[in-house]
């Protein structure tokens, strides 16, 4: 059975239980099982270490620890690599959003998401691709990224490691452009562009395209108003 037909893990994180079990009804009804559920954000992370799911639906605001710490836990887990958290929030672009994608987020969801589009952005992220649009995420960025000098970049994220053609496909990327109109920017099949993405998320180990955008503007690649340097 292919990755993609397997049954869907999730594991959700919520210090509301009557939101945990309307989301795990929404699932289950589904297909989805619900490995295990958290109060906080330390039950969430042991509960992904203990059950190793797919995704995580992670609130922000949770006692002892939230859902930022336990995300960056999560992701930083050399054992969870195939783990994907998404995000729970109340209000569109809460200030919280842009650091839990920094923390490795792939996307985030309100809570009061319909039924059917939590479970389609579910089996959205577990196949890799990045649950927020581009252009949405950069808007995220303009509005909360601190707009100084850039961030240091670690060694094995270096953007000399792309190529003239990568470094181009990364800044229009990172402006909020889709595959389809990377490829009619730059005159290239819409393959060709899956190639170079794939490729840059590799070789700049990144999870996904959310990430690609946020490390474009974390290195200055991307100046907040998107105009690249």
């Amino acid at each position: 059975m292919t990755a993609d037909r397997q049954p869907l893990r999730a594991v959700i994180a919520d210090d509301q239980a009557l939101v945990r079990t309307g989301f795990k009804m929404i699932l289950a009804a589904d297909g989805i099982e619900v490995a295990a559920e958290a109060a906080d954000g330390a039950e969430a992370v042991a509960a992904v270490r203990r059950t190793r799911p797919d995704v995580v639906l992670m609130d922000i605001r949770m006692p002892e620890m939230d859902g930022i710490e336990a995300t960056r836990r999560i992701v930083g887990d050399a054992g969870q690599a195939g783990t994907r958290v998404v995000i729970l929030t109340t209000y569109d672009l809460d200030h919280y959003v842009y650091a839990a994608l920094t923390a490795g987020a792939s996307g985030f969801l309100l809570k009061d998401v319909t039924p059917e589009h939590l479970v389609s952005a579910l089996r959205l992220v577990r196949t890799g691709d990045a649950l927020l649009a581009p252009a949405i995420t950069r808007r995220l960025i303009e509005r909360f990224a601190p707009h100084d000098e850039p961030q240091i970049t670690a060694p094995h994220r270096d953007l000399s490691g792309l190529t003239p053609r990568e470094l181009e496909v990364l800044r229009l990327l990172a402006t909020g452009l889709s595959n389809a109109e990377l490829a009619s920017r730059l005159f290239l099949s819409p393959t060709t562009v899956k190639s170079h993405v794939g490729r840059i998320l590799s070789k700049l180990d990144l999870r996904d395209r959310v990430q690609a955008v946020v490390f474009a503007y974390e290195t200055g690649l991307i100046s907040p108003g998107g105009a690249p340097r």
